[in-house]
């Protein structure tokens, strides 16, 4: 794997409850988001280079954010109209970025 392919301390999911379909998610960040063929937004693990990563359709899956991804999986989860992207840390699962957020947005350490 490359550099682009370390994630952060952070992972991203996806309430599919919530998605409206509109792919904004999948234009920030194709590497994280896809829409799938029920035009729902789904995360994606990174892939090593030049491998297709898994999209992962499972209820309430959730995939690492790629560190040089991590701003476009912000903007992602800040304009996403379904108020479905979820960003949290991983150690402890608090939300800090998307409607559930409870942590200082500055504070993703």
């Amino acid at each position: 794997m490359t550099a682009r392919n370390a994630s952060s301390d952070l992972e991203v999911w996806i309430d599919q409850d919530l998605c409206t379909g509109d792919g904004i998610c999948a234009q920030y960040a194709p590497e994280v988001f896809e829409l799938d063929i029920d035009g729902l937004a789904y995360v994606k693990p990174p892939a090593a280079d030049g491998r297709e990563a898994e999209l992962l359709t499972a209820p309430g899956a959730t995939a690492p954010v790629p560190l040089p991804l991590l701003r476009d999986v912000i903007e992602s989860a800040k304009d996403c109209p379904g108020e479905c992207i979820h960003v949290r840390r991983a150690a402890d699962k608090a939300e800090v970025y998307g409607p559930d957020a409870v942590a200082d947005p500055a504070d993703v350490s």
